[in-house]
């Protein structure tokens, strides 16, 4: 590493997130604020929803039963005869 030209880097950075879960890392900063943390994070907790106010997944699912109903026959190649 060159000398005086990285940004000094601190073992003992302080996280705060905003549900006051507090923690520390390694980083340039020294202290650190986040909105979300692994300690409130929905996918992380377990409270993971899946929103749905349109209906969407089930059109989607509907759509996908109907095409796998339906088989479409191609139409058999026209052959032509040549005399000889």
């Amino acid at each position: 590493m060159q000398k005086e030209i990285h940004p000094q880097y601190n073992t003992e950075a302080k996280v705060e997130c905003a549900c006051g879960h507090k923690f520390t890392v390694g980083s340039t900063k020294k202290d650190i604020h986040v909105e979300v943390c692994s300690n409130c994070h929905p996918f992380f907790t377990g409270l993971e929803k899946v929103m749905d106010t349109a209906g969407r997944v089930e059109k989607f699912k509907t759509r996908q039963s109907k095409a796998g109903e339906t088989k479409v026959e191609k139409p058999k190649k026209a052959t032509v005869k040549t005399k000889k």
